[in-house]
């Protein structure tokens, strides 16, 4: 995570700090356009690192009000790390959500918010077909974080 944050500061990325071995990077940056942002740190991050990741990014307040809009709060109180939501690059378009339904297993939940989606994923049902439904090809570039980072981040991004 040290080269994460070295990586950052390299592209004058302000105060980069990590969420332990999560991946994450949580910065300070000039107003930009997030596309913009986004393609110099996955060109950095390939530079430095020696692999393509696609690199999404969010804007403090866009992280909070993904978190404030967790449609699964008692789940999430109840099982943090079977709550996930699938960060997406573009909002996934309603077409995609309603055949998402399809795969949402016995014990399980899903709903998007604001074009992200959220899963509570069964303890029962170690193998999900709606993890596997959720994939880039099918959705677009997106990544999944359960709800113990997501929440994390949030408090990491409100200091």
């Amino acid at each position: 995570m040290s080269d994460l944050r070295a990586m950052a500061q390299g592209l004058g990325l302000s105060n980069p700090r990590t969420l332990v071995a999560t991946g994450n990077l949580v910065f300070e940056a000039q107003e930009t356009e997030i596309a913009v942002l986004e393609g110099r740190l996955e060109a950095a991050f390939e530079a430095t690192f020696g692999r393509h990741v696609d690199i999404i990014v969010r804007r403090a307040n866009d992280w909070l009000m993904l978190a404030a809009g967790n449609p699964f709060p008692a789940e999430s109180a109840a099982a943090a790390d079977q709550v996930a939501v699938r960060v997406m690059r573009k909002p996934v378009p309603a077409e995609a959500v309603a055949a998402l339904d399809a795969y949402v297993g016995k014990d399980e939940k899903m709903r998007a918010v604001s074009g992200d989606i959220w899963v509570v994923f069964s303890r029962e049902t170690p193998s999900s077909r709606l993890l596997a439904a959720t994939s880039h090809k099918r959705l677009g570039v997106g990544t999944s974080r359960n709800w113990n980072t997501v929440r994390k981040l949030a408090e990491m991004v409100a200091k």
